[in-house]
């Protein structure tokens, strides 16, 4: 904090101007005091992610997307096993605000075409304008959006479709079958337009900007590079032997191309040439990484870690969290978010990002429900309050100032022992505390906390310094009056000034010039003012203990001045 100049001490009308200008000023924008604080529960600027809402209104949730156009939360449910009577598998449309059910769409074709109630397992992409492109058991590729009464769609001929991804084209998609083979199927039909065969794997993931999928082989710990446009396999890049070979995801960053996999208790990513990144951890170091989503805008990924359900685990509390990573350099963007009773025993976490990664969505298949999260930063200090040194009686304004996410409220707080602790004061929680000034109140302390979701910050405290309140009303006593009153006659030759001297000094110095040459006596007398300043009575007389010298045009001529007579 800056110290400010003490103000003078003075009277009390004046300091109050004075504090007032001043504030003035910093209301037109002039900096009062320093941004900073003295700190508070968590960093300035800490962000976390909140649980804002819960949504139990889809079943046990497989999968979530949110519709970049519609944006309309679509989620891909099953049945819960406990509620089996009741129909909640199917494609969900939900609100994103509150999870209430716009539409269901439970129906869609199977391997012969007739239409039957169909869980869904994995929502692959949107549809122009809305709707979504997914996959339903064992081998369907199915299309709905919200409002239909039953899903348009076809089964691939084949192994069961174990992952997908959006096609080359928008017509197709690309689907792992069995444990090794990548094929690009007709969205429409289920054609397979191509087909790869690998080592090994179930699990993948395609970066439609570079044409390349990185294909996960679990088994033989590798990943592999497989071109688009040749559908050849180019490389292929070893993976850290870890844990018990438990495959979580296969993801890639759009923005980076940087490929993330989960494996068991840690993500490994790679760069889009197959370069080793860095490995991720979760909170705990027990959970599993079960789902990535990515925000271009902010640069971050979303990582779902999945307690494994199993509490004779050793590190297992039935748990889960949501991290996240600046994508760059996989180092953490928010404080982890825990997930209460998130586990892997009823299938994988789901997670749908918001562009701009305000809030995220991660379902919970074992409790059968969807939690919203949103973003909260911790307030930062902006403005502090500054020290003031005012009379008792003036006014005092405060002010403070701090940004966060949820905008922060403010309470102002008082010490009375030098900072050692502090007390609210009472109804002061807006950003300007305005108060008079006492002579108790010298030497308080005041500051500023700001509070939201993310947590607490403090202004650093400011020293009120209080002065009596100053009563002179003026100093060198009686205060004289301006102008003079006399009308003192100009001198002639042989005369004497007239009483209460001359206020024309020119005449009277004309007239001595004059009458010099006759030995007249140049200059008025008379009384010499007293109570004041000679120059506020209007008077031309000054005492001179010798003589003065005058230059002249005719040369030097020496003017006495007589000394001056009392009359009366």
């Amino acid at each position: 904090m800056t110290p400010r100049r003490p103000l003078t001490p003075g009277r009390a009308g004046t300091a109050s101007a004075v504090l007032a200008l001043v504030l003035a000023s910093a209301a037109a924008g002039s900096p009062v005091s320093a941004a900073g604080g003295e700190g508070g529960d968590v960093p300035q600027g800490t962000v976390v992610y909140r649980t804002t809402a819960q949504f139990t209104t889809a079943g046990r949730v497989r999968d979530l997307l949110l519709h970049p156009d519609s944006k309309t939360l679509y989620a891909g449910s099953d049945d819960l096993p406990e509620t089996t009577e009741t129909d909640e598998s199917g494609l969900r449309v939900l609100e994103p605000a509150d999870g209430k059910v716009r539409s269901t769409v439970s129906q869609a074709p199977g391997p012969t075409g007739a239409l039957g109630r169909r869980a869904v397992r994995q929502l692959v992409a949107p549809l122009p304008g809305d709707g979504a492109v997914f996959v339903y058991p064992l081998r369907g590729i199915g299309t709905a959006k919200d409002g239909d009464a039953a899903a348009a769609g076809a089964w691939v001929p084949g192994g069961p479709v174990t992952d997908a991804a959006p096609g080359p084209t928008p017509s197709t998609v690309l689907v792992a079958q069995g444990s090794s083979v990548l094929s690009e199927v007709d969205i429409a039909t289920a054609t397979v337009r191509r087909s790869l065969t690998l080592e090994g794997g179930e699990r993948f993931a395609y970066d439609r900007t570079r044409g390349t999928v990185w294909f996960t082989d679990l088994g033989n710990r590798r990943l592999h590079r497989v071109d688009v446009t040749t559908f050849q396999v180019t490389s292929s890049v070893e993976l850290p032997p870890v844990g018990d070979g438990f495959a979580g995801f296969t993801e890639v960053d759009p923005e980076t191309g940087a490929v993330w996999v989960g494996l068991d208790t840690l993500v490994v990513v790679h760069d889009a040439s197959g370069k080793r990144l860095g490995t991720v951890k979760g909170g705990g170091g027990a959970d599993m990484p079960r789902a990535a989503g990515f925000d271009a805008g902010t640069h971050e990924a979303f990582v779902v870690w999945q307690d494994t359900g199993d509490t004779s685990q050793p590190g297992s509390d039935g748990d889960g969290s949501l991290t996240v990573h600046h994508t760059r350099d996989l180092t953490q963007a928010a404080e982890p978010a825990v997930l209460p009773g998130n586990h892997a025993q009823s299938g994988s976490a789901a997670v749908a990002v918001q562009p701009g990664g305000a809030t995220v969505f991660v379902s919970d298949p074992a409790a059968g429900r969807i939690t919203r999260l949103e973003r909260a930063t911790s307030p930062r200090i902006v403005r502090g309050p500054e020290d003031r040194t005012v009379t008792a009686g003036a006014e005092v304004i405060l002010t403070a100032q701090a940004k966060g996410t949820p905008p922060p409220t403010v309470a102002w707080q008082v010490s009375t022992d030098e900072g050692r602790t502090w007390q609210a004061v009472p109804g002061a929680t807006s950003a300007t505390y305005t108060f008079r000034a006492a002579a108790a109140d010298n030497g308080r302390r005041y500051r500023a906390e700001f509070g939201n979701g993310a947590g607490v910050s403090r202004t650093g405290p400011a020293t009120l310094t209080v002065t009596a309140a100053d009563t002179t009303t003026g100093g060198g006593g009686t205060t004289p009056t301006p102008g003079g009153t006399a009308s003192p006659t100009r001198g002639t030759a042989g005369d004497t000034g007239g009483s209460g001297g001359s206020a024309d000094t020119a005449g009277a110095s004309a007239g001595g010039s004059a009458g010099g040459a006759s030995g007249a006596t140049v200059g008025g007398t008379g009384t010499i003012p007293t109570g004041g300043a000679l120059a506020s009575t209007g008077t031309a007389v000054a005492s001179l203990a010798g003589g003065a010298l005058v230059l002249t045009t005719a040369g030097w001529v020496l003017v006495r001045r007589g000394r001056t007579r009392r009359t009366g």
